[in-house]
């Protein structure tokens, strides 16, 4: 059984009012707003749908917030794909932060924090607009994580749990706390013993129902003896028929890795911190491939996230 107890305990998360990011674009927070009405509503002024290209600006922004809208334009133009036109399928970001030689954190597990309050605010955005927000059992084990978007304006995702065995105990945060509903995903032989050990401890109800934790159990999800050990696209699946079809996979690097050789994602953010940490819990890791021609190169833009790089990746573009 992993313990959520967190290694590290961090200091009490700041309400949305606190500015983290002082030189961020002056006319951002209002480009934000209206994001966050394009993502509830289909429709927000300012914002003008081409059928060739997806949403643009309809006016002038500055260069900083420009990048940043680059940034989360393909998830709404994938929301606008799955509500106004129909697409059934899902679609897939995930956001790795990393230090330069590829790590996510010591060997200690000390990853507090590799990268810096921008990426923190991103992971909050990516959040808000994604229907759920995808993590593996053991960065719940390590960080119990809250998985909201008390950073930023917007709606809480889904919180998913990807934990095939059921090696965790019930006690984290996403199970107890009741700030926004919960997937605890299972292979369907380990579903009883999740169901068993997230019974007795969710709190009593009281007038103000909390969101409710659930149990989703996946028919042959692990793959024994493969180095992948679950089937990442069961899981997309399994929450594409609840309606859960714009999904964010924040973490770990195992669970990203996971999803990217499996082929599961549309988009990759990968942003890298000025920082070497020499030994320790390894980043992304990819496919190995003998040759450079078999390599992977997918296309890919650039946005400066204070001192770090962000990469984002179009893993379905024609180069990928």
């Amino acid at each position: 059984m992993l313990d959520p107890t967190p290694r590290r305990v961090a200091p009490a998360a700041p309400d949305r009012n606190t500015p983290l990011a002082p030189d961020l674009p002056a006319d951002w927070p209002g480009l934000w707003e209206r994001l966050i009405e394009l993502r509830t509503h289909g429709a927000a002024s300012g914002f003008i749908h081409d059928g060739a290209t997806g949403w643009r600006l309809a006016q002038g922004v500055s260069a900083g917030a420009a990048a940043l809208f680059s940034l989360y334009k393909p998830l709404l133009d994938a929301r606008f794909r799955q509500r106004q036109e129909g697409e059934a399928r899902a679609w897939v970001v995930a956001q790795l932060g990393q230090s330069l030689d590829g790590f996510i954190a010591t060997s200690t597990g000390d990853s507090f924090f590799v990268n810096g309050e921008h990426c923190l605010l991103h992971l909050h955005r990516l959040r808000a607009l994604c229907d759920a927000v995808l993590v593996g059992a053991g960065t719940v084990a390590v960080d119990n994580p809250q998985l909201t978007t008390r950073r930023v304006p917007g709606p809480h995702p889904v919180r998913v749990v990807l934990d095939p065995e059921a090696r965790l105990d019930g006690q984290a945060r996403v199970f107890l706390d009741g700030q926004a509903p919960t997937l605890w995903l299972c292979d369907a032989r380990h579903a009883a013993l999740a169901r068993s050990r997230l019974g007795p401890a969710l709190p009593r109800p009281t007038e103000r129902a909390a969101p409710g934790c659930e149990v989703l159990a996946i028919d042959n999800w692990l793959v024994p003896g493969s180095e992948m050990r679950y089937r990442p696209e069961l899981a997309i699946q399994a929450l594409a028929e609840r309606g859960l079809r714009l999904l964010f996979v924040e973490g770990g690097g195992i669970t990203v890795s996971r999803f990217f050789g499996a082929d599961a994602l549309d988009r990759l953010h990968l942003a890298v911190a000025p920082v070497w940490i020499g030994r320790g819990r390894r980043g992304l890791q990819a496919p190995a491939s003998e040759v450079m021609a078999d390599c992977l190169r997918p296309l890919t833009h650039t946005v400066p996230m204070g001192p770090d790089m962000l990469w984002d990746m179009d893993l379905r573009s024609p180069a990928a």
